[in-house]
């Protein structure tokens, strides 16, 4: 065999190979596959393993199985109330059939796009209709439940199944934020005020108790006091009188002690003569001195 005969079936065998290898195509258990024929669908896919089709005239598009997630730009939605209120929502669904999806969305990234108009437009109708307590209350499930029933209607023309919906977050924009939260605070402050004067009339009513019950003590007190001051004062008096009744001499010595206490105890000054009354004990006891 010359080398041209060789060239020849290298070059079959090469061709052979690759229309060979063009045939073939595997399928995932994670994927179906389309096969078109001149960009027409003509047949689908869905066990794995490996698959034939015809080399060069045909080709092969590959869809996920699996659950996918679809989560559009967030959106500001004006509710019932006139608040405003950014909405953040994201859907699962899974493609059921490749044919209409390709039919109906061409490419993933057109699907993506146009569902998730559909996603937002859908959110906006049932969210517009909710006051903003609503969306933080159990009757968010309800307003998710209607979005999901709508887009559950609108997948079936794609050949698609909505697993779920759900919104995620829902914020309020920076200026109505503001004006919540200067409102709130405008609601504690004049809390805080009324509490404040309730614990201010609270205080002046225990502090009015409290004088009233001081008053009544020192009253009861100084009743207390003059009561026994006057039983004192009458004891004393009685063993005056007593003692008086049994030694007047001692009596006269002792009030006469009390007047000088009395007289000098504060650094008084008295000019008096030396033979005067008031001196008639401290005179007896120098005569004395001098008999002795």
């Amino acid at each position: 065999m010359n080398k041209i005969g060789l060239i020849i079936i290298g070059i079959f065998v090469i061709v052979g190979g690759f229309l060979a290898l063009d045939a073939m195509y595997t399928v995932h258990v994670t994927r179906s596959a389309l096969v078109l024929q001149f960009g027409r669908p003509v047949a689908i896919k869905t066990d794995p393993g490996l698959h034939f089709k015809m080399p060069m005239l045909q080709s092969v598009e590959y869809y996920d199985k699996r659950i996918l997630e679809l989560a559009p730009p967030a959106q500001e939605v004006i509710l019932k109330d006139q608040k405003r209120i950014n909405v953040d929502s994201f859907m699962r669904y899974r493609i059921v059939d490749p044919l209409e999806f390709r039919k109906k969305a061409v490419t993933q990234a057109q699907f993506l796009q146009l569902f998730g108009g559909r996603l937002n437009a859908a959110v906006r109708a049932e969210v517009g209709k909710a006051l903003l307590a609503d969306m933080l209350s159990p009757k968010r499930d309800g307003i998710m439940d209607r979005i999901a029933i709508a887009m559950r209607q609108q997948a079936k023309e794609f050949g698609v199944k909505v697993v779920d919906v759900r919104i995620g977050r829902t914020d309020l924009p920076r200026a109505t934020a503001e004006s919540v939260y200067n409102r709130m605070r405008s609601q504690r402050v004049a809390q805080a005020s009324q509490l404040r004067a309730e614990g201010a009339e609270i205080k002046a009513r225990i502090q009015s108790n409290a004088d009233r019950e001081r008053t009544i003590i020192i009253a009861e007190a100084e009743r207390q006091a003059r009561i026994l001051r006057g039983e004192g004062e009458g004891q004393q008096t009685r063993i005056l009188n007593d003692a008086f009744g049994r030694d007047p001499e001692f009596f006269a010595f002792y009030r006469s002690m009390e007047a000088y206490g009395k007289a000098f105890g504060d650094g008084t000054t008295m000019v008096l003569s030396p033979d005067s009354e008031f001196f008639r004990f401290f005179n007896e006891i120098n005569k004395g001195a001098a008999k002795q």
